[in-house]
């Protein structure tokens, strides 16, 4: 028996559309890297991208457990010296939620190119409107 090994072309591509309404977020973030990558199909391919899209609504109401809200920080440099800087959950989910749950699923993803380009199939939004109605996204429950 052969191995196949899928081309990005050979696979055809979905899109999924998650509700993270009280959803957790590391709990969700495994679960939309594992789509995003293709880990959930049976031609997935180590070095090709054979996963689908995901649409992410309600990322304002996702919950962090324990006391995360207040004490989880992020960090990033500026480049410059001494240029670190430091931002609590609360005030991300304040200004922009959806970053919260991108940097979670970056983190999930590899740290290449191939995970730069997965990355980019995902769509989060802050409420329940979305633009991708005309992709006819098929609805996901994850019951986590």
């Amino acid at each position: 028996m052969k191995t196949i090994f899928a081309k990005k072309t050979d696979v055809p591509k979905k899109w999924h559309l998650i509700d993270a309404d009280g959803q957790v977020l590391g709990r969700l973030a495994t679960r939309v890297a594992l789509i995003l990558r293709g880990k959930n199909k049976p031609t997935f391919t180590p070095n090709s991208d054979t996963g689908d899209f995901v649409i992410i609504i309600n990322a304002s109401k996702v919950r962090l457990t324990g006391n995360k809200l207040e004490n989880k920080a992020y960090y990033h440099h500026t480049g410059y010296p001494g240029g670190i800087k430091k931002e609590i959950a609360k005030d991300i989910m304040n200004k922009n939620p959806e970053r919260i749950i991108i940097s979670a699923v970056k983190g999930m993803l590899p740290k290449n190119t191939l995970g730069r380009q997965i990355l980019s199939k995902l769509k989060v939004y802050g409420g329940s409107e979305h633009p991708h109605l005309a992709q006819n996204p098929e609805s996901l429950n994850l019951n986590i």
